[in-house]
């Protein structure tokens, strides 16, 4: 198991150049309330080839009840489909157990976000949470 800067987890022999491709196709998928793709915000938790041929995506949305959250997963599994043929199936996997919150977004989400709308997402919620704890 290899983390990533947002705590993606590849749980797979694929070699570094597919999983650069994996990654990429999940950057030009966008959630559709913030403007900023799936991966660097951080709704990818995990992407596991098993033995069996079978490739899973676990992944998460920004808000519980998102009412695209079928759609978005297709979309992802279509799209690593295409980058990873040889596999059997694809399932995707969507987790409301662990919910999201914007500290799991990459370096580089997190200066999308700023650059959208002109604040720290992070910092801000940092301290929302220093707040609720005392």
């Amino acid at each position: 198991m290899e983390p990533t800067g947002n705590g993606v987890v590849f749980k797979t022999n694929l070699p570094p150049e597919k999983v650069k491709q994996l990654v990429d196709v999940l950057r030009n998928i966008y959630d559709p309330e913030i403007p900023i793709n799936v991966y660097d915000l951080g709704l990818i938790r995990e992407i596991a080839l098993g033995d069996d041929g079978t490739l899973r995506i676990v992944m998460t949305l920004t808000a519980v009840g998102c009412p695209v959250s079928s759609s978005l997963a297709n979309e992802v599994g279509l799209a690593v489909q295409s980058v990873v043929p040889e596999a059997k199936d694809v399932e995707v996997d969507v987790d409301f157990e662990r919910p999201w919150d914007p500290t799991q977004m990459t370096p580089e989400g997190r200066e999308m976000f700023k650059a959208i709308y002109g604040y720290d997402i992070v910092e801000q919620y940092l301290r929302q949470q220093q707040e609720l704890a005392q």
